[in-house]
C-alpha cells in the first residue's frame, strides 16, 4: 500500500490496540527467596477477561542476579509448562520448574506493598523492585536509582496466545535494535514506527517491517550517558509498540523472559548481552577479504572469467560465490551435469585455491521431493521432516515441491552433516549460504502435488504451482490477536509453513518459527567443522537472538538505489548490537539494474562493511567492479584500504569474539556522551576510532560529516587532519574518493596489502601512531591479534597465537613506542617484521630527530621523514570547515608533524622499546 496509507492505518492500529483493554493485571500472594537464589513467588489473576481468550490464571516469577551486571526476570504459568526458547538451542540458566519451586502454601508469606532485591552493599548493579496489588515490577540503576524499566505503568497480561506488558520511558531514551527492518529514518528507534518481529521472507525494500531476523532486544542511551539493554527472550511473534514516552510488547504466545543488562556504556551492555546469547563466532581470515557473487553465473567457465577480470582490473578478490547456478534442478548438493560438472568445476576450484582464494555456494532448506534424488530418500529414511498429521509438510520453493528438514530434531543434524561431508567430498567448498530459511514457501496453506500439470511448470518459478488450500480451523493458523505481518496483517502462515504444522517431540511451528534459522546455522557450522577440523564459515539470512554464535549475515534483497545504499548503514549497526558484528549488505544492490555513479559510491562504503561482497540478481546487468573503470577505480582505492586494514578487521574480529564488541559500530560507542552522534546514520566506526563517511547522495563531490571533538587524521592522506570540538565538516568527495579518518590516541596496525588476503597478511607492518595535532604530552595505544585461521579455536594458550599490544607516549619533546607481546613465538614462525613507524600530531616546529633508539641501541639505516600538516581544519561546534587556510570557527588551526620512520624490521613477536628526541626547528 502507498506509504501514507500504510502510516495511517498503523497509526490507526496503534490507537485501536491501546482502547482494547486485554486484561487487569495480576496481584502478587506469595513470595520468597528461592533455593536456587533470588526471588520466587506467585501471581494471580485480579479481574479475568475474554479479550483475545481467557487469561492464565495463576503465574509463577522468578527473579535473579545472574550476574553483577545482569538481572533475569521470568514469569511463566504456574500449573502447566509453556513454551520457551529451547535450552537446547540457547544455552542458560534453567529456572526453578512450577511443581519444585515453592514450598510455602499461597498466601503463607506476609507481604508489603513494596520490596526490593538488591541491597546497597549487594555488589549487583541492578536493583529489583515490585509492587503487589496490581502486581508490577521496576528495574533500577544501583549507582544513581535511575529506573530503566517500570511495568507498573499498565497492566500486564497473560493469556494462551497473547501476552501483554508495558514500561514507560523518560525523555532523555535513545533506543536501538528491536530488529529485523529497514529503518529509513535511521538506526535510532522512531515513536510510533511500527516494530514487528517475526521472521519473514519479504525483500529488505519494505520499509519497517518483519523481515528475515527476528531480535527482541533494544539498547537504551541515556543522556549523562548510561546504556543499558534490554532482551525479551521469546521466539514468536510480537509487536512491539513504541511511543516514545512508553514501550509495549504484544506478543502472541510464549512467556516473559526477560533479562536487563546494567552496562553502562554501549560496548558493556554488548559485552554483558552476547556473554548470555553467545559470543560471535570466530570468522576466518579471508573472510574479510572481497566477495563476489552473481545469481546467474551459468556455466564454470563464466565463474571463471569473473576471477579473471578482477585480476586484470587489478581489484582484490579472496571468495567467489554460486547462488543455486551450480545445481542440478534447484536441488541442495548436487551438480549440474551439464554446466558444472566435476570434471571442470574441480579444476577450478584447485587453480583458486592455489592462489589463496576460496570458493562458497548456496543451499537452501527446502529438499526436492524426487525418489531418485538420494538427500530426500536418506532424510524420509531418518525421519527428518516437519510434519503435518503425521506426514512430511508439502511446500514449494526453487526446486518445486520440498518438505522442511526440522533442525529441532537431533537426527537431523546428523543426517545434515552427512549431506554435507557427501557434497564436500566432490566439491571442496570453504563455507555455506544459507538462504530461504525464514523459512520461505511459495505456497501457504496445506498442499498437496498436482496430478494434471506439471510443478514447477513453464513461467516464473516463484509462482505456486501446488494445489493448496487455507488452514484456518486452528488457534495456531487463526490466533486471536493478529500481528502485524509484513506491514499489512497477513496470516502468520503467509507464504511459509503453516503453524500448526509439527517439528520434533510435538512442537509447534507457530512456537519455533522464528528459530529456524538459528537452528539450521548451528546445525551447519557444525557440520562444516566436523569436516577437516577447520574453522568454519556460514552466511545466513535469517536470524534470531544468537545467531552470532554460528553464523555471519547479509541484510537481504536490497535495491541498487541510493535509499538503500544509506539504509544499509543502519542495518549493519543494529546487527552488530544484536551480536552479529560480522554483516554486509549487497554491494550495489540485488536489483534491479545498478548504476556507474551508484556502484562507484557502494563500493567506497561496502569496501568497509565487516562482511564486503558484491551480489546481484538473475534478472539485473553485469556488475562485477571491473564493468565500469570508475567503479574499478573506486573499488582499487577503497579495496586497497581495507586490505592494507586487514590486521585491524582481524584483530576486531577478536574482540567481536572475545568480548561482543562490534566491528562496525555506531559513533556514539566510542563517543556516548557526545549526544550529537546519537542518531547519526549516515558514518560509523570500525572499531573505536576508524570513521568512515561515505557519499550517500547521487551527484555529491562533498560530503558533510559530523567529527566528535579531537583530531582525526585522513588514512588517504595522513598529512590532512580535522581538529574538532565538536560539529560538521565539509569534505571534498570527488567521484573515486572515500573519506575514512582516524581518531587520535590510537596505534594502528597495517599492512602493505594485496590482491588476496594471503598475500597481504604476509607483508610487512605499518604502525600508524595519532596523537592530538600539535599535542606536547598525550598518548596511544593499540592491539594486534594473529592466529592460524584454519584452528576452529580462536584465542590464546595453543601456541597457534600471538597477541600485541602497542602503547605510544609524547613529552618533552621524546617519542616512545612500545610493545608487549603475549605468545610471540607464532607471529615469530611467520617471519612477520614491522617496517614502518608513522608518528601524526608532533609538536609544530619539530625538526630532525637527534638518534631513534630501540632497546637502547641507535638505529642505522633506517629513512626519517619530518613533514608538516598539509592541511588541518579546525572545527568548532556547527561550524562548517572553511576551504584555505585551515580556520575556521574564528581560531586558528592547531597544526602538527607527520614522522614517518622506515627501513625498519622489527620482530612483531619480540617485545620493543624504540624512542627518539625531536629538536626544535630554527
Amino acid at each position: 500500500m502507498p506509504p501514507l496509507l500504510f502510516f495511517t492505518f498503523f497509526s490507526l492500529l496503534i490507537s485501536t490496540s491501546a482502547a482494547t483493554k486485554a486484561g487487569h493485571g495480576y496481584k502478587l500472594i506469595s513470595i520468597e527467596e528461592s533455593p536456587y537464589g533470588g526471588l520466587i513467588g506467585r501471581l494471580k489473576v485480579r479481574q479475568p477477561t475474554t479479550t483475545y481468550g481467557p487469561d492464565v490464571p495463576n503465574l509463577l516469577l522468578y527473579v535473579k542476579h545472574e550476574t553483577e551486571n545482569r538481572l533475569r526476570v521470568h514469569v511463566t504459568d504456574a500449573d502447566h509448562e509453556r513454551w520457551e526458547v529451547p535450552y537446547e538451542l540457547l544455552p542458560r540458566e534453567k529456572p526453578p520448574t512450577p511443581s519444585s519451586s515453592l514450598s510455602r502454601k499461597d498466601g503463607s508469606f506476609v507481604l508489603p506493598s513494596s520490596e526490593s532485591l538488591s541491597s546497597s552493599s549487594s555488589p549487583n548493579n541492578l536493583i529489583f523492585s515490585y509492587v503487589s496489588n496490581p502486581f508490577g515490577f521496576s528495574v533500577k540503576r544501583k549507582s544513581n536509582g535511575e529506573t530503566l524499566f517500570n511495568s507498573s505503568f499498565d497492566s500486564m497480561v497473560f493469556k494462551d496466545q497473547y501476552l501483554e506488558i508495558s514500561t514507560d520511558l523518560p525523555e532523555n531514551s535513545n533506543l536501538y535494535g528491536l530488529g529485523e527492518n529497514t529503518q529509513p529514518k535511521g538506526i535510532k528507534l522512531q515513536p510510533n514506527d511500527p516494530y514487528t518481529l517475526y521472521t519473514t521472507d519479504i525483500s529488505a525494500i519494505n520499509l519497517n517491517s518483519d523481515l528475515y531476523g527476528s531480535h527482541p532486544f533494544y539498547m537504551d542511551l541515556r543522556k549523562g550517558p548510561n546504556a543499558h539493554g534490554v532482551l525479551l527472550l521469546n521466539s514468536n511473534g510480537m509487536d512491539v509498540f513504541y511511543r516514545g514516552s512508553s514501550l509495549t510488547y504484544k506478543v502472541i504466545g510464549g512467556i516473559f523472559d526477560f533479562y536487563f543488562f546494567a552496562g553502562p556504556t554501549p560496548l558493556a551492555v554488548v559485552d554483558q548481552h552476547t556473554s548470555l546469547v553467545g559470543r560471535p563466532a570466530p570468522m576466518p581470515y579471508w573472510t574479510f577479504g572481497f566477495h563476489q557473487c552473481r545469481w546467474g553465473y551459468k556455466n564454470v567457465s563464466v565463474v571463471q572469467a569473473v576471477v579473471e577480470g578482477y585480476d586484470n582490473a587489478r581489484i582484490p578478490l579472496d571468495v567467489i560465490w554460486n547462488d543455486d547456478d551450480h545445481m542440478d534442478a534447484a536441488k541442495d548438493f548436487t551438480l549440474d551435469p551439464v554446466n558444472y560438472p566435476p570434471s571442470k568445476l574441480q579444476p577450478f576450484l584447485k587453480s583458486i585455491h592455489g592462489s589463496g582464494r576460496k570458493y562458497v555456494v548456496l543451499i537452501d532448506p527446502g529438499i526436492a521431493v524426487n525418489a531418485s534424488y538420494g538427500t530426500y530418500s536418506r532424510g524420509m529414511a531418518q525421519d527428518v521432516f516437519i510434519k503435518y498429521h503425521g506426514q512430511p509438510y508439502l511446500a514449494q520453493v526453487w526446486p518445486g515441491p520440498v518438505y522442511f528438514p526440522d533442525f529441532l530434531n537431533p537426527k537431523t543434524s546428523t543426517w545434515w552433516a552427512d549431506e554435507i561431508a557427501r557434497f564436500h567430498q566432490i566439491v571442496p567448498v570453504d563455507g555455506l549460504w544459507i538462504d530461504m530459511n525464514e523459512i520461505s514457501n511459495f505456497c501457504s496453506g496445506l498442499c498437496e502435488i498436482p496430478k494434471n500439470k506439471p510443478c514447477p511448470g513453464p513461467g516464473v518459478v516463484w509462482t505456486c504451482c501446488l494445489d493448496c488450500k487455507n488452514i484456518t480451523d486452528t488457534r495456531w493458523d487463526d490466533p486471536p490477536y493478529k500481528i502485524n505481518a509484513s506491514g499489512t496483517k497477513v496470516p502468520i502462515g503467509y507464504k511459509t509453513i503453516a503453524t500448526s504444522a509439527v517439528h520434533y517431540n510435538g512442537v509447534l511451528e507457530y512456537n519455533a518459527h522464528s528459530l529456524y534459522g538459528l537452528s539450521q546455522a548451528k546445525a551447519t557450522q557444525k557440520a562444516l567443522q566436523g569436516l577437516e577440523g577447520k574453522r568454519p564459515f556460514v552466511l545466513t539470512r535469517s536470524t534470531f537472538v544468537g545467531s552470532g554464535k554460528y553464523a555471519a549475515h547479509w541484510t537481504g534483497d536490497n535495491q541498487g538505489t541510493w535509499e538503500n545504499l544509506r539504509y544499509s548503514i543502519s542495518t549493519m549497526l543494529n546487527f552488530g548490537i544484536f551480536g552479529m558484528p560480522m554483516v554486509g549488505a549487497d554491494i550495489c544492490g540485488f536489483y534491479p539494474d545498478t548504476t556507474e555513479e551508484l556502484c562507484n559510491r557502494w563500493i567506497e562504503l561496502g569496501a568497509f562493511y565487516p562482511f564486503s561482497r558484491d551480489h546481484a540478481n538473475y534478472y539485473s546487468k553485469r556488475q562485477e567492479l571491473y564493468q565500469w573503470e570508475t567503479v574499478a577505480e573506486s573499488a582499487r582505492n577503497a579495496l586497497g584500504l581495507r586490505y592494507k586494514l586487514l590486521p585491524y578487521f582481524y584483530t576486531l574480529n577478536f574482540l567481536a569474539h572475545t568480548t561482543g564488541a562490534p566491528i562496525a559500530r555506531p559513533v556514539f560507542f566510542s563517543f556516548p556522551d557526545y549526544g550529537e552522534s546519537y542518531g547519526l546514520s549516515t558514518q560509523f566506526l570500525l572499531g573505536s576510532g576508524v570513521m568512515v563517511s561515505p557519499v550517500l547522495k547521487k551527484g555529491a563531490s562533498h560530503v558533510c560529516a559530523l567529527f566528535p571533538p579531537g583530531t582525526w587524521y585522513s588514512l588517504f592522506d595522513m598529512t590532512r587532519a580535522v581538529v574538532s570540538k565538536g560539529g560538521y565538516v565539509t569534505l571534498d568527495a570527488p567521484l573515486n574518493t572515500v573519506n575514512v579518518h582516524l581518531y587520535q590516541n590510537m596505534v594502528l596496525p597495517m599492512q602493505r596489502g594485496g590482491r588476496t588476503s594471503k598475500e597481504a597478511r604476509a607483508t610487512p607492518f605499518h604502525l600508524v601512531v595519532s596523537f592530538p595535532a600539535g599535542a606536547e604530552s598525550s598518548g596511544a595505544e593499540g592491539e594486534l591479534y594473529l592466529d592460524d585461521d584454519e584452528k576452529p579455536e580462536m584465542g590464546l594458550g595453543r601456541g597457534t597465537a600471538t597477541h600485541v599490544k602497542f602503547y605510544a607516549s609524547i613529552g618533552d619533546m621524546k617519542v616512545r613506542i612500545w610493545s608487549d607481546v603475549e605468545e610471540g613465538e607464532f607471529a615469530e614462525s611467520l617471519g612477520l617484521v614491522i617496517e614502518k613507524v608513522t608518528v601524526l600530531g608532533a609538536p609544530s616546529g619539530a625538526g630532525k630527530s637527534t638518534s631513534i633508539m630501540v632497546g637502547g641501541e641507535t638505529l642505522s639505516d633506517m629513512h626519517v621523514k619530518i613533514s608538516e600538516m598539509s592541511h588541518v581544519a579546525n572545527v568548532d561546534e556547527e561550524v562548517e570547515e572553511e576551504e584555505g587556510e585551515g580556520e575556521s570557527g574564528g581560531g586558528k588551526a592547531k597544526r602538527g608533524m607527520v614522522v614517518e620512520v622506515g627501513g625498519l624490521a622489527l620482530p612483531l613477536g619480540k617485545k620493543f622499546d624504540m624512542s627518539w628526541q625531536m629538536e626544535i626547528a630554527k
